[in-house]
């Protein structure tokens, strides 16, 4: 693209302000931003304008909301589900699905978030963690378990490198497929592009909503097909507890044709900060905790029980043909407003001390309401839940590592192995994954 088009293109968007300072950009600067502007799509343009002039949704009625119908697996049903799982998972229908976009700056991190070091005893990354977890379920059942890591083009070398750098961490190179999210960019209260420097389109990452897209447009999709995956488990980068793969989940839904199933876990209190899904009709949907009148999150069911109990972290499990169907329709756009810098009219670096732009993300849980069949399927928080979000206090590093010692303690309880709180504790998941590994290999006995 040369400055020509690039000027007949931004027109026809109604947004010709993007070149305003070309005769001041140098010639690198003058091919970036070119580079950038024949990367910008006029539809996601438009989509971002349209949803400007809608305006922030309201907050949906959601007083006939009723809350789903949560599996609770154990003994018999267990075992079905469990061996439902192994079966799909030697058959080499199973994929893992990793969402890590993001940068570990509120960590304190620079870098993506994914490498940040949270092992309490060998400082190893929380990619480590993931994808060794994969590594025992490929040994344990003798099938190859591709792996599909999605990062942001902010952290996407930085995240290659550090699977280089580690050698893919056990894993066959060949099932490691990374592919990179888009950027969509922000605008201002009229719908025009923001500019972070005088040869720079502000760009911001499109959400894990975008994952759709991104899968079709990298091929990762196709990929999948031509390996035969049916099931794809998808998870985010930073809780190290998940149980990746997890036979029982896939199990569960495969056994119920789900094209959508959600792992679940009991809030902690009745304002906890997560999505709960509700049934409308014959359709379930994602309703946020801001959503939530004062009376949906205290109310009780007969037993005492908060009525809405289950929350979602994000663990989910796709059909993949159900993601191909999904990632030929238009998603909804969600508007963030926040505070960007940006260069003004004049040339001028502008820091705002107030929101005065927008960011357009696209939502996973958006396309639940569309699934034929879906499934609920409960877990425990301690078991399997305890994300690196905050630098201190809930949900910190330092939690997540007690969490982690806490939960091996208890597998190696499992297998007659105990270990006092007092000492320092790290186990890698492809020697030991569960109490079944401290018994039958007999490590640690």
């Amino acid at each position: 693209m040369n400055c020509s088009q690039a000027k007949k293109f931004l027109d026809s968007c109604g947004q010709s302000h993007v070149l305003a300072f070309w005769k001041e950009l140098g010639p690198a600067e003058r091919k970036a931003l070119l580079a950038q502007i024949s990367r910008l799509d006029a539809r996601d343009i438009a989509t971002c304008r349209k949803a400007l002039a809608a305006g922030a949704a309201s907050v949906p009625d959601t007083s006939k909301g009723v809350a789903p119908r949560v599996a609770v697996l154990k003994g018999a049903k267990l075992k079905e589900a469990v061996a439902a799982g192994e079966k799909e998972i030697a058959a080499g229908r199973v994929a893992a699905l990793l969402v890590a976009g993001g940068q570990g700056s509120r960590l304190g991190y620079n870098g993506p978030k994914g490498c940040y070091s949270i092992g309490p005893v060998t400082g190893a990354p929380l990619f480590f963690f993931h994808a060794r977890k994969i590594l025992a379920r490929s040994i344990r059942y003798g099938a190859r378990i591709p792996f599909y890591v999605m990062t942001s083009e902010a952290n996407r070398a930085a995240t290659e490198e550090c699977f280089r750098d580690n050698g893919y961490f056990g894993l066959d190179p060949e099932d490691v497929f990374f592919f990179t999210q888009g950027m969509w960019p922000g605008m201002d209260r009229n719908g025009s592009l923001l500019l972070e420097s005088k040869g720079k389109i502000f760009m911001s990452p499109d959400g894990h909503g975008g994952l759709l897209a991104a899968l079709k447009r990298s091929g990762a999709l196709a990929d999948m097909k031509k390996r035969g995956i049916k099931s794809v488990f998808f998870f985010q980068v930073d809780n190290p507890l998940v149980e990746v793969a997890d036979p029982a989940f896939i199990g569960y839904h495969v056994m119920n044709r789900s094209e959508y199933s959600l792992k679940l876990c009991a809030k902690r209190d009745p304002y906890e900060k997560v999505g709960m899904p509700m049934r409308f009709g014959e359709k379930y949907r994602m309703v946020e905790y801001t959503e939530m009148t004062k009376d949906q999150c205290e109310r009780k069911s007969a037993n005492g029980e908060l009525y809405f109990l289950y929350g979602s972290p994000a663990i989910h499990v796709f059909d993949r043909a159900f993601l191909e169907r999904e990632a030929a329709r238009e998603m909804p756009v969600h508007l963030a407003f926040k505070k960007i810098a940006h260069i003004d009219a004049k040339g001028r670096a502008v820091k705002p001390s107030e929101p005065n732009g927008y960011k357009f993300e696209k939502f996973i849980f958006d396309i639940l309401p569309n699934a034929k069949r879906v499934a609920f399927l409960a877990f425990d928080q301690k078991d399997e839940f305890s994300p690196v979000k905050n630098a201190e206090g809930n949900d910190s590093p330092a939690t997540c590592r007690a969490d982690m010692q806490a939960r091996w303690r208890r597998i190696l309880a499992g297998g007659g192995v105990t270990v006092e709180e007092s000492v320092a504790l790290e186990i890698d998941p492809a020697m030991i994954l569960d109490s079944r590994d401290v018994v039958e290999r007999g490590l640690l006995v």
